[in-house]
């Protein structure tokens, strides 16, 4: 596996391969990398000959009480864990070589919107901060395909719109929620949680659980989210929402139930953990 700091080294590494005619598929992360992100590696490689991963933790979706400055960084486990599953290039730019200007005086890509509800309600600025680097990773790897897990599914429907809106010549391939043996999505989050708090975290994949069979069972949408909050208030949660949503994130008709998905976020202690379930 190559490696590469800077847009210059990276862009002459896939200018060579497409002269080669192969194609390139791309995976952002911001590294701590788990089995998660290896099986979208893994998904990647499937519609792609060569697969490059970023690992750069983006100051700009972070806010000003939020966990930027002890987020895990683990570049030289993660630089291994890629290598031994299939990937051609790891891309680990520095913050001056992401943003020349400094963060603070950035061109900033907003999505309007999809990213006011859920989290965009939550973490003001957040999803501006995401699609601000993603643009600029697809614009620096240059990928015919890029993959994206769908535990992040409100993110995932941002790169979408992203994508369609500014013509980026790439396909967004969504991975499935990778998860442990209880349930619980896989996250680097995760390792924040105290041993009491891991047992207590697979309740809120309950919780969906529940939300769904709800929803089948024809049960009022508003109850459905109600009683969800109030299930996981009761473990120990702190609810920012256990909502029910159309795929594209618009909000349903009381009567609705096709098509629909439920999310939930909510923090054990200071941890913020986020899943979602398909209802049909």
């Amino acid at each position: 596996m190559d490696s590469f700091a800077t847009v210059a080294e990276l862009r002459a590494q896939v200018r060579a391969w497409k002269r080669e005619g192969l194609r390139v598929g791309f995976v952002p992360t911001m590294g701590n990398l788990h089995a998660g992100h290896y099986s979208l590696i893994q998904l990647a490689r499937e519609h792609a000959e060569r697969v490059v991963a970023s690992v750069f933790v983006n100051p700009t979706q972070f806010g000003p009480n939020e966990d930027f400055a002890r987020y895990p960084r683990t570049l030289d486990a993660d630089a291994t864990g890629l290598a031994e599953h299939g990937c051609d290039g790891l891309f680990a730019p520095s913050v001056p070589e992401m943003y020349p200007f400094g963060t603070g005086h950035e061109v900033r890509v907003r999505v309007p919107g999809i990213t006011d509800v859920l989290d965009g309600a939550h973490r003001p600025g957040h999803f501006d901060g995401v699609a601000t680097v993603v643009a600029r990773l697809f614009n620096m790897v240059q990928p015919d395909v890029a993959v994206f897990g769908q535990k992040d599914y409100q993110q995932l429907r941002v790169i979408e719109y992203l994508v369609r809106d500014l013509a980026f010549p790439i396909a967004i391939i969504p991975a499935p929620i990778a998860r442990a043996a209880d349930g619980l999505a896989l996250s680097s989050r995760n390792q924040y949680l105290s041993a009491t708090q891991r047992a207590v975290a697979p309740r809120i994949h309950e919780t969906l659980l529940a939300m769904r069979a709800d929803v089948q069972a024809g049960r009022g949408l508003p109850d459905i989210e109600s009683d969800a909050s109030a299930r996981l208030n009761a473990a120990g949660f702190a609810v920012d929402y256990a909502a029910i949503h159309r795929a594209d994130l618009t909000r349903p008709d009381a009567d609705e139930r096709t098509g629909l998905i439920a999310l939930i976020a909510a923090r054990l202690g200071s941890t913020r953990l986020i899943d979602n379930l398909r209802l049909d």
